[in-house]
């Protein structure tokens, strides 16, 4: 009774109700007062699922023709926005029982299938099919498939999910590792190398 989740969602469900009936400064002024009593920004216009759940929610703004399906959970920090003012479609469509790590940005008008994860602080500009694990800047899918359980095997906060920028940066090392030895006839510098358990060290990094 008492989650400003749920107090943002059920102002929402009556703005929507009156901006779909043309009311749409009384919509708007119970937007805002949600805004300001929740921290939680959702367009009166906007569509939202059934059992949508916002945990904790500060800081969440969801856009004016985002859509967002059924038992969804969006964790705060989140943005559904758009990429341009033009009229029409520019914000997201959140697929069922999709989950959106804190921070996260979805923006566009791009699709978020079904049953994905959309990692912390991750920034999506692209469509992504059901069943995908997004992390990074911008984001990139890193695992897909299988079949959605309570504990997937990459979760949207898990802190040991795939980094792909650490992975492009490993095998940068290893192109310069091999063009080194073509070169020089030799090793690379003991200052960088690769342990048996494929960690990159050196002085200064660890990757």
């Amino acid at each position: 009774m008492l989650y400003p989740g749920v107090h943002a969602v059920w102002a929402h469900r009556v703005s929507n109700h009156l901006w779909n009936a043309g009311a749409y400064l009384p919509a708007r002024a119970i937007s805002q007062a949600a805004r300001a009593i929740t921290g939680i920004e959702i367009h009166p216009g906007a569509t939202l699922g059934p059992r949508v759940f916002i945990d904790h929610g500060a800081g969440v703004v969801i856009g004016e023709t985002a859509v967002v399906g059924a038992d969804v959970t969006i964790y705060h920090g989140v943005t559904l926005g758009g990429t341009s003012l033009n009229p029409g479609k520019r914000h997201p469509t959140v697929g069922d029982r999709v989950t959106i790590g804190a921070g996260a940005k979805i923006l566009g008008n791009i699709e978020v299938g079904s049953d994905s994860r959309i990692g912390a602080n991750a920034v999506l500009v692209r469509s992504v099919d059901p069943d995908s694990v997004v992390v990074g800047v911008p984001g990139q899918v890193v695992a897909r498939g299988g079949v959605h359980t309570a504990r997937p095997r990459f979760d949207a906060q898990d802190r040991n999910a795939p980094d792909p920028v650490g992975s492009a940066v490993q095998e940068l090392l290893t192109r310069v590792q091999r063009l080194e030895t073509e070169v020089n006839g030799e090793a690379a510098p003991e200052g960088i190398y690769r342990p048996v358990d494929g960690v990159w060290e050196s002085t200064d990094f660890s990757i």
